[in-house]
């Protein structure tokens, strides 16, 4: 009697337990499901946002009306960062009615037609653009900006962000809504600038010169120390500026100012990186005395990039190709 009753407790017990674990199994099934239907909700929610257009203010005053998913943007001048972003424009910039296109992007541009620099309205219109992005507010001065809008509504950055790349990467991001892409873009683009640096120092033991220079109609050019590659060699690698190129960048109205070659044998340079748009033609400055009088010279220290190179340009892309140029120059 007393075993059958073991017996009969015991069986209980484990009804009990049993009960009690379908139970705890069937709520955290119930939970699960709720949870997953509440992450397809947010995914959903989420997507329709994404999905939604926007109203920006531009660097004008404009209220632009950004496209949901605009598919066919023109951004003149601005592809650089495009191309970071992972987006292919409906035109790119060009000079000679659809030929000199930026050379450095056409791994990525490849087929993508010109459109010309000075951005004629008939142009523009024929390449049926649902966004046009402008650098300046030079470019829509006067009658211009209306337009441009009534071909597509039209967002300038203004000269302000357009003359830093990354606030005009940033800004380009935020417009067509990739603004992770954008922010992961200089991420890794400042980690690649500090693994570089590392590997330049350690050669030039952080006091060694440079300068970047550009050859045009037998004329130099030298680069500001804020812009292009002007700022890779000074703020990511460290490169020291020769009084020089200090002394030309605060005169300086552009990107590049003249420079005589008896100013460039003054710099001193231990570095001369030389982007030679003159090569088909001779070269005939590089013949000159002063010229092969200059130290970096006369020891090989002379490094000559195409006119097609990214040294006369400024972006992620651009800027990631110098600092590798560098490298490959600086770095044996």
């Amino acid at each position: 009697m007393l075993k059958k009753n073991r017996k009969m407790i015991i069986l209980l017990i484990t009804v009990m337990v049993m009960s009690i674990w379908l139970a705890a199994c069937g709520t955290r099934t119930a939970e699960n499901g709720a949870a997953e239907e509440n992450d397809t909700t947010t995914e959903t929610e989420t997507q329709t946002e994404a999905a939604t257009e926007r109203t920006l203010t531009d660097a004008m005053g404009h209220e632009v009306t950004i496209p949901a998913n605009p598919e066919r943007v023109i951004a003149s001048y601005l592809e650089d960062h495009l191309v970071t972003l992972g987006v292919k424009p409906a035109a790119q910039w060009s000079i000679n009615n659809g030929s000199g296109l930026q050379d450095y992007l056409q791994n990525d541009l490849n087929g993508i037609p010109g459109i010309a620099s000075d951005l004629p309205f008939e142009a523009m219109a024929s390449f049926s653009p649902d966004l046009i992005i402008m650098g300046s507010e030079s470019t829509v001065e006067g009658e211009k900006y209306e337009q441009y809008n009534k071909i597509a509504p039209t967002y300038v950055l203004g000269d302000q962000v357009n003359k830093d790349w990354r606030q005009a990467l940033l800004k380009i991001g935020e417009i067509l809504n990739k603004s992770d892409v954008a922010q992961k873009a200089l991420d890794d683009y400042d980690a690649k600038a500090k693994e570089i640096k590392e590997k330049v120092t350690a050669v030039t033991g952080g006091t060694k010169s440079a300068a970047a220079l550009w050859l045009f109609n037998n004329k130099f050019y030298v680069v500001s120390n804020n812009v292009s590659s002007g700022e890779v060699m000074y703020n990511e690698l460290g490169l020291a500026e020769p009084n020089v190129v200090k002394e030309a960048s605060a005169k300086a109205t552009g990107n590049w100012s003249e420079i005589s070659l008896e100013k460039i044998a003054e710099m001193d340079a231990d570095y001369l990186f030389l982007v030679n748009s003159d090569k088909g033609a001779g070269s005939e400055a590089l013949k000159d005395a002063v010229w092969q009088s200059i130290p970096a010279v006369k020891t090989g220290n002379v490094f000559e990039f195409e006119s097609t190179s990214s040294w006369l340009y400024s972006g992620v892309q651009a800027n990631t190709q110098i600092l590798q140029d560098i490298q490959s120059s600086i770095v044996k």
